[in-house]
């Protein structure tokens, strides 16, 4: 397990994405995912045994509480390139209906930070999130991120076109 100073983020078990599952689906968070469709526990466990298991360029973890051991969420790096050493980072809370807070993701986002710089060597960790995601922009800046562009109205929801907003944080900068 990867910890910090109140979370853990460990390997996301097949027990864990009944739960998984329901935070993701939540329509209060689900707007916020790029992944917008309600899914089913077919689709899931699909991503589970294709993305979590068996994709190198994925690395998936479940963000669990350090006294309790409670699952909280899930955090990871996607489309992880070796060659040009950058990845997309990924986080949220589920439990008690977090999804960003001031305590929990901050300490899990540098937990992932600093296994993406120390362990996987990368250069650079990136992140698209949509302009709506007022919680996730907080969050970014706190951890260093600096944003970087923005493709205006490339997203539909709630009835109104909304802007992908580009963060990336480098490792000299992390460190």
């Amino acid at each position: 397990m990867l910890t910090g100073e109140i979370t853990g983020l460990r390997a996301i078990e097949e027990n864990d994405l009944e739960q998984l599952l329901a935070w993701r689906n939540d329509p209060r968070m689900r707007r916020f995912f790029r992944e917008y469709r309600e899914l089913n526990m077919t689709q899931q466990k699909s991503w589970f045994d294709a993305k979590v298991n068996n994709d190198p360029a994925t690395r998936m973890f479940a963000i669990v509480d350090l006294e309790t051991k409670e699952l909280m969420g899930a955090a990871g790096l996607c489309y992880i390139d070796g060659i040009n050493r950058n990845a997309d980072f990924s986080i949220y809370l589920g439990i008690d209906d977090l999804y960003i807070d001031e305590d929990y993701a901050p300490d899990a986002g540098r937990v992932l930070l600093r296994y993406g710089f120390e362990e996987l060597n990368l250069h650079k960790v990136w992140a698209e999130i949509y302009s709506i995601d007022k919680p996730k922009q907080q969050l970014f800046y706190e951890l260093g991120f600096t944003r970087e562009g923005v493709h205006r109205e490339t997203h539909w929801t709630e009835g109104q076109w909304v802007d992908s907003l580009f963060y990336g944080l480098l490792a000299k900068d992390f460190r």
